[in-house]
């Protein structure tokens, strides 16, 4: 499976952490309730069926599930590797991804400086936050079976998508 390699050693396509802050920064939505919810998830199936992906795909508003699609080529590990970065999320408020990049940056061992079990915690790409303007951390987007750079840039996408949609970016 893509997101298989539990090791952290550089496959973090060039992201810096400070970049990955300012992207969170760029991507907080004015708003959040289970209709966005929704309509998140569907901007990102229709972009992975579109492409013919083999993904699967969950927004969370905290941590009850509101949208959930596993496209042909999944199964249920891609639900077992969504409820790792769900957690590192909810754990940090940061991405996945940047919590990956960040470690590799500092030289820790992210899964020690925590306190918490890698079995239950991935550090890769695919968990994004779902921040509001004035509340912070309010749900998830999740994204599992592709590479984890993709898994982190679909999730990028559909979130600039609905965004763009409410007319707040372009």
């Amino acid at each position: 499976m893509a997101d298989g390699d539990d090791k952290i050693n550089g496959t973090t396509g060039g992201f810096t952490s400070a970049g990955l802050k300012t992207e969170e920064e760029m991507l907080v939505l004015p708003a959040f309730d289970i209709a966005a919810a929704l309509e998140i998830g569907q901007i990102a199936f229709n972009l992975a069926t579109s492409r013919g992906l083999k993904a699967a795909i969950e927004v969370r508003i905290g941590e009850w599930t509101v949208f959930h699609a596993s496209l042909p080529g999944t199964d249920t590990e891609n639900d077992w590797w969504m409820g790792r970065k769900a957690r590192v999320v909810l754990l940090t408020g940061h991405s996945s991804i940047h919590e990956r990049v960040l470690a590799e940056e500092t030289n820790i061992d992210w899964f020690v400086k925590h306190g918490v079990e890698e079995e239950q915690y991935a550090i890769h790409g695919g968990g994004l936050p779902i921040n509001v303007i004035g509340k912070g951390l309010v749900g998830i987007l999740l994204v599992s079976g592709l590479p984890q750079i993709q898994d982190h840039l679909l999730g990028v996408e559909v979130l600039t998508e609905f965004l763009a949609r409410k007319g707040e970016n372009s």
